[in-house]
């Protein structure tokens, strides 16, 4: 009896948090899709607000998945092999690179913007270029995936597999590509997917570094905030979560696929 009154107060106490989070998401979204958000579902239910977003913002979302594909990309050729050299050093050295790596997160968005900018702000065609906010991004998110990456290096007894690799003769690119990296995989795949997540929704970084041609979804959505009608500014809340949800619910899949691989 007393058990299954404390699950119940633990389900209600849960309910209760979900529904306070979920409660105002749900009411943004809402006001996208009604055609006057103060007289509520009264004044009936439209899609203008989000074709009218589309058409002027669309730019932004293809720009926003664009800079997240380019720096998970980035992150995986910069990061996997620095997560090997960190887990093979084990020294000092190696720790101190690691603690100088999380700086960019450490500090503030806005810091790490303006330092990118008294750095290379003189290079014109580079700093109106969606390359110039991919750094940026790369800098703020490479620590995301080299964490996840070297816990499963550590995890795995990789010395040994290497040096069977090498015992028939694989050199260290192949022993890196067939031993490593297959074994690291469900490291590589979480750690995709919260750069993926964290270069979608990044804001203060970006807000800094973009030009009016370089603008990504959330800077336009504190744009439509500021500038537009509320009803313009939960349609574009509703675009990004119909861009961004899917793609982060396929790359969990992926991510949970390869984890049950593995344990089998």
């Amino acid at each position: 009896m007393k058990r299954s009154t404390l699950f119940a107060a633990q389900l209600i106490f849960t309910c209760l948090v979900c529904a306070f989070m979920l409660v105002p998401v749900l009411l943004s979204l809402l006001a996208g899709l009604t055609r006057n958000y103060f007289q509520g579902l009264s004044s009936g239910l439209t899609f203008d607000w989000l074709v009218q977003v589309w058409q002027a913002y669309s730019p932004t979302v293809w720009l926003s998945l664009q800079l997240a594909v380019a720096c998970a990309l980035c992150v995986c050729v910069i990061g996997v092999p620095a997560a090997y050299a960190l887990v093979r050093m084990n020294n000092r050295f190696s720790r101190a690179f690691e603690e100088l790596m999380v700086l960019p997160v450490a500090m503030p968005g806005l810091a790490s913007a303006l330092a990118l900018l008294l750095t290379y702000g003189h290079l014109g065609g580079f700093r109106g270029s969606w390359l110039f906010i991919l750094v940026g991004h790369v800098l703020f998110t490479l620590p995301f995936l080299v964490r996840p990456v070297m816990a499963v290096m550590q995890r795995q007894n990789l010395p040994t597999l290497e040096d069977a690799a090498a015992s028939l003769g694989a050199g260290p690119l192949r022993r890196f590509f067939t031993v490593v990296v297959p074994n690291c995989r469900a490291g590589i795949l979480a750690g995709v997917l919260m750069v993926v997540t964290l270069s979608l929704g990044e804001f203060n970084l970006t807000w800094m570094l973009h030009t009016p041609m370089t603008k990504t979804l959330p800077v336009g959505l504190a744009d439509s905030y500021a500038s537009a009608r509320l009803e313009v500014a939960s349609a574009y809340t509703l675009l990004f979560l119909l861009m961004t949800v899917p793609l982060l619910i396929a790359l969990q899949m992926i991510s949970a696929r390869l984890s049950r691989g593995d344990q089998r």
